[in-house]
This record gives structure tokens, sequence and C-alpha cells, in this order.
């Protein structure tokens, strides 16, 4: 046994009681001049958390019930600690949070195991390590010092800055500033302006504080970009005899009108024995995004691109994304192709993966495709004409394979995005909801079954790869979605203690049309676990599918390009690849699929802040006016009401007038103690604007009478 082997079976044992460094020292032996390392042991166990000194300097063990995690703290001071590989989090109440910050990794001790009722508690030990050094806020300043008010709600203190530490900052304009000194018991946090982004009310400041808030990166580093530069617009013609040439067939790319990036180009054909045959023409970016360059490099650490409406935080370089590797109409592009033959009951009979090059014969926007289809447009009618067909098929199969997913339980949530018109200044001059049509879900289905051929291939053929997850849901959390449902005389079927997405699909096709599809549909997607990537497949619960991976987007995502590179591998080998090879990539695929999986989370919550920010900033101008919306949440500090464009505000309990509610969580409603007056989710309800904050992102109702 090593030294700390040693120290640790001696304190574990049952007689042992706190002691001081040299009490454990004279009963293990330790000769006098050994000791001075002893302590170092010591200090070590100590830096570990293997065990902590009292106050008395006398040690002890961390037991079981010390564990790590990483904090997120709640605006209202208390918060929650996520462990690693564990779903529940574990609640810190304000007074045991140690002044823990959102993101600070902790150990934290179980005070109170979970329950039927209740989550575990826990309370802070110690701060492991401070996430942020910077937090970007508004400067407020004082004669001889000033604050920064972070834009993070959940810092939970305002900063100090010092005279000398104000810089060129101005009143009220937004500031990064780099922690000095963390917030301590009484104590606010103590810092120094280091970067001034501009007033608020500046194009463009908004979005740059959001930017910085999460530290994203604005700009590429110059070596990122020269590697980019040097494949330049046209194809390297030596690398064709490798491919298959697609270049003869009609093959379009449909996308929306503004996309600049685009990286899947599609293709239907009838085959003489009745079947489909659907090709799936992919941007090969692992061809010019070798591993280990400085491009991989740096899309490993992007691992997506983030969009952010008036801008966009791209993966990779515009000299690829927007050149050499998007699809564009009249060019010579080299692609990872999916072909299916699928039958006209919509099932996939086989699929061939191959290197191709293409030249896609017509750029294509939803909106025209959609014409065509509906014939509404002479104009577009007559351009199109000698591709009618083509995009007629394409619908034929489409509607084929969507009917084949509902029956086989895809969840078919038709919850609409928002979409958010912004005007030359910058500033959201609209906001109402996204419109779709059929022409959306073509390419949506297309890639959909290329997503599924390529996952259950490389699944067969037992390959390192990355999954796209979607587990089961949690019973418990079924139950409790029950008992909501059950207002409306519906009720999720669980069968051998297992959910099955055809039952979860029966509800949502049995609201369709009616008034609470949209709520229902929410809170279901609520009730849901969040997709993420594995390097194990464990199916996908959403889509119905027992494999399914990301294929389709290379230039944006860092998981397809891994997995295109791995497939690479397998066409260049001829699927006899080196056991050692496949060694190596399990490791990387796991690795990969943990920190996309991260990434993606960041994305998420960067895109969603931006939204709120603009909804925020379009209503402002509309305090005191009136709308018809619908209740989305409740909670114990008041309800959410979404309004038809898709703006959800705040009406909290000291604006529903003077009635005492009571919180009935099972109904997700609350109930006024003396009136009886109900509000639960779908109720519809009048309501006037009485704040928008854009610094702070929220929007506050109140219930007009």
């Amino acid at each position: 046994m090593n030294k700390e082997e040693i120290i640790l079976g001696f304190m574990k044992d049952e007689n042992y009681t706190p002691m001081k460094a040299k009490e454990i020292s004279i009963l293990l032996g330790v000769p006098k001049k050994e000791y001075n390392q002893f302590t170092q042991t010591l200090k070590e166990l100590e830096e570990n958390y293997k065990i902590e000194k009292n106050k008395k300097n006398r040690y002890r063990l961390i037991g079981e019930n010390f564990v790590e995690g990483t904090y997120r703290k709640n605006q209202k001071g208390f918060g929650f600690v996520k462990i690693e590989n564990q779903e529940d989090e574990i609640y810190i109440s304000k007074e045991d949070s140690l002044n823990a910050l959102n993101g600070d990794k902790v150990l934290i001790e179980i005070i109170e195991e979970k329950s039927k009722d209740k989550r575990a508690e826990g309370k802070i030990k110690k701060i492991i390590k401070h996430e942020k050094d910077t937090v970007v806020g508004t400067f407020q300043k004082s004669q001889n010092f000033g604050f920064v008010v972070p834009d993070e709600k959940s810092f939970g203190t305002d900063i100090f800055i010092s005279k000398n530490n104000i810089g060129k900052a101005k009143n009220g304009y937004k500031v990064v500033v780099q922690i000095t000194k963390y917030p301590e018991k009484g104590k606010n946090a103590e810092g120094k302006i280091i970067e001034v982004l501009g007033s608020p009310d500046q194009a463009g400041v908004d979005m740059l504080s959001l930017i910085k808030e999460y530290n994203l990166p604005s700009t590429f580093p110059e070596q990122v970009v020269e590697e980019a530069k040097k494949y330049g617009d046209k194809i390297d013609e030596k690398d064709i005899p490798n491919r298959v040439d697609c270049r003869n067939h009609v093959i379009f790319t449909i996308d929306g009108e503004d996309a600049k990036d685009l990286d899947d180009a599609v293709r239907v054909t009838k085959l003489e024995n009745g079947n489909y045959r659907l090709d799936v023409h992919i941007a090969d970016v692992s061809h010019y995004v070798k591993e280990g360059s400085f491009l991989d490099k740096e899309a490993q650490i992007r691992g997506t691109s983030i969009y952010m409406l008036s801008r966009v935080i791209p993966m990779l370089p515009k000299e690829l994304s927007n050149g050499i590797c998007s699809l564009n109409a009249g060019e010579d592009r080299f692609t990872l192709s999916c072909s299916m033959e699928i039958n006209p009951e919509g099932k996939t009979i086989s699929t061939e993966v191959y290197k191709g090059i293409i030249n896609v014969r017509e750029r294509m926007n939803y909106h025209n495709v959609q014409k065509i289809l509906d014939k509404s447009d002479k104009d577009v009618l007559k351009r199109y004409e000698k591709y009618i067909k083509d995009f007629e098929l394409m619908a034929e199969l489409a509607t084929i394979l969507k009917e084949r997913r509902l029956k086989q339980g895809y969840l078919n949530l038709d919850i609409p995005e928002s979409k958010i018109d912004l005007g030359e200044d910058g500033r959201a001059v609209n906001v109402g909801k996204y419109e779709t049509s059929f022409s959306n879900e073509i390419i949506e289905q297309f890639m959909l079954s290329a997503n599924e051929a390529i996952a259950e291939k490389f699944y067969w053929l037992e390959a390192p790869f990355i999954y796209r997850v979607h587990e089961d849901p949690d019973l418990d959390k079924i139950k409790d979605l029950n008992k909501f449902l059950f207002n409306f005389g519906l009720k999720i079927k669980v069968v051998n203690e297992k959910v099955y997405p055809t039952e979860v699909s029966k509800i949502l096709e049995e609201i369709k049309g009616k008034d609470e599809e949209k709520v229902v549909s929410t809170l279901i997607l609520r009730t849901l676990k969040v997709a993420r990537y594995e390097s194990e497949n464990k199916g996908h619960f959403g889509i119905a599918s027992k494999y399914y991976c990301h294929f389709t987007s290379p230039i944006r995502r860092y998981p397809d390009l891994f997995i295109h590179r791995i497939i690479s591998k397998y066409l260049e080998d001829n699927y006899v690849v080196d056991e050692k090879w496949i060694e190596e990539y399990e490791e990387k695929a796991e690795q990969r699929a943990a920190s996309s999986s991260d990434r993606e989370k960041v994305a998420t919550k960067v895109e969603r802040d931006s939204e709120d920010l603009k909804k925020a900033e379009y209503m402002q101008d509309k305090v005191g006016e009136e709308y018809d919306g619908i209740v989305s949440s409740v909670t114990q500090f008041g309800i959410f009401v979404e309004l038809e464009n898709t703006v959800e505000g705040l009406i909290r309990f000291e604006n529903l007038g003077d009635e005492y509610f009571i919180y009935d969580e099972d109904r997700k409603r609350l109930i006024g103690e003396r009136t009886n007056i109900t509000y639960k989710i779908g109720d519809k309800v009048k309501i006037r604007v009485i704040s928008a904050n854009k610094l702070l992102r929220q929007i506050d109702f109140e219930i007009v009478k």
C-alpha cells in the first residue's frame, strides 16, 4: 500500500476519532525525518477531497455522503447541484450555498436523502473551482466608485468597482468585469472593468453582451482562416476518380431563402420494382477539415454553430461553410452520400454509402417548392416546369415516410417557433410565429431517413460511433403528467413499467386541432428527457427509432463531422478496419459525444436568451396594451402567459389582486383561498403589459379584470 492508502485505511477504522497530524504520525510510526513528507500527503488528500480538517485542525474522512458536482444558482438565492451521470439534482438552500456562483464546481454534503415527494438536499462544503472569472453587466456610477449589475440574473450580487478600476466606462454602459474578489457572506464581489461594450441602445451591443456573457469566440484565429483559404472555391480534380460521379443526376438543395451554408442536397426516383430511391448528398466536410488540423481543433472547441437572430457564430469559417463545402448550384462539389431503397410502405430495405461528386441543378427554397406543389404561382410553375414531377415525387415519398413514422410513435410536437424580424438598426420590429409548410417536412423526413439509415448500418458494423440518444421518459414524471392530463380526460398508458412512444403519440393525435393542443404538447415536451450525444446506442424515443444519429449537418455540428470521418475510414479500408484504430476511436467517440452535448447546451441557452432579449425589446413600447393569452405555466411565484405571437410574460402574485393563492402542483394550478378563483395551464386570460426589461430579458403582465 502507498502512503495515501495507509492514511485512509487508518481513518476508516471504526475506532478512529479526528486527530491532529502529529497524533496520526505517532500512531502510524512515521519517522521524524519523513514528517514533512507525511504532512504533504495529508495536504494532498485534503486538496483531493478525500479528508478534511475541522476548526481544531483535526483530520477526518470525507464520507460517501460527500459528492462533487456543478452548482446551478437560482436568482432567488437557492440552487441545485448536478452530479455527473445522475439525473436528479440536489437542492441547496440559500443558507447552505456558501456564496457559490452559477456553474461553480462544488463539494457538497448530502444532509437529506431523496424521498418519494422530495428531492435530496445538500450543503456546499467547499467551492472547488469558480467557473467564471469575468462577468457582463451594466455599469452604475457613483461619485467615487461604481457597481456593475450582472446580466446573469442568478449571479446574486452586484460587483463593486473601485475608482481606479472603472476605466473609461460611462454610467449605464454595458461592460465586461474581471472578478478580483469573489462574494463572501455579507460582502459583494469586487472587480475591474476590462472592456467597455457601449451603450445598451447602440446597435449590436445587446448581442455582443451575450457573446461576452457566454465567453463565445467572436472571430476565428488567423491560422484557422488561412487553413480554410488554401482550399479555394474549386474542387481538386485529381480526387474525382475515387468518387461516384452523380453530376448528371437531377439534384436539388431546398433551404430557407437566407441560407448560405448549403450542406444537403436530395434526389428521388421511382424504381422499376415500384420502390423509391432516395439520394441524400451531404457536403464532404471531413475531406477538408482533417483530424488534428487547426480547423478541426477550433471546430471541436466550438462544437456547433450558434444562431443569434442578427448574427451567427459559425463552427467553421465562411471560406469553407459558404464556399467549397456549400453545395452551391452549378458547382462541382464533393459529398458523402447515402442512397436508400424505400418500399411503398416507407420501410428502408437497403442502404448504400459512398463518396460522391455532384452538381446541384437548382437551389430551391421552401416557399417556391410549396408554390409548385400547390400550383399557386404561375411564374414559379413556368420557371421550374421541367422539375415539377421531381418535386411531386418528393412530396409523395415524404408523405409515406411521415405516415409510417406516426404509426411507429413518432412524436409530432407541433409547437410553433418564434419569428423575430429586425430592423436595419437591429431592433425587433415584429414578433410572430414561424410559419412552415409541407415543403419543410419533405427535407425533414429525408434527413430523418438518412440519419436512421446511417446509424443502423454502422451499429451492425460495430463501428465506433456517436449516436443521437433520447431515452425513455421518467415514469414518475409521466405519472405527474397524467394528473394534469386527467383534466382533459386523457392518460398516457404505462405498460409493464414502460412508456412507449405510440402511447404518447396517441395523445398528440387526440388533441390535434383542439384549444388545448399547444399547452398539452408543451407540457409533454417538458416531461421528456433532453436528447444528447453518446457513443453507446440507446435509441431515440421522440423519433420512435432504434437507431439514430446526426449525419446531415457537418458544416454546423461537430458530431456529424466526426461521424463523416469514421464513415470515410470504413469506405477507404473497404470495411476492414484496424482494431487499434477502432479502440482509439471508441475512446474519442465517448469524449467527443460528451463535449458536443455540453456545447449544444450552451448554444441552446444563448439562442433562447437572444430570443428573450429581442422579445422584451419588442414589448417595451407595448406597455399598457392589452392582449389575449393562454396560461403556459403555473409556478409557486406566479403564472406565465403566452400570447398569440409567442411572447411570454409573468404575472406575479402581487399582480393577481389581493387574493391569497394556493399552489396545486399536481394539477398545475393556483386556487384562491377566499374566492376559489382558479388559474391553470391552458386557461384563456386577458392581460395587460405592465413592464418589459430588455436588460433582464423579462416581461411582466397583469390580469385585466
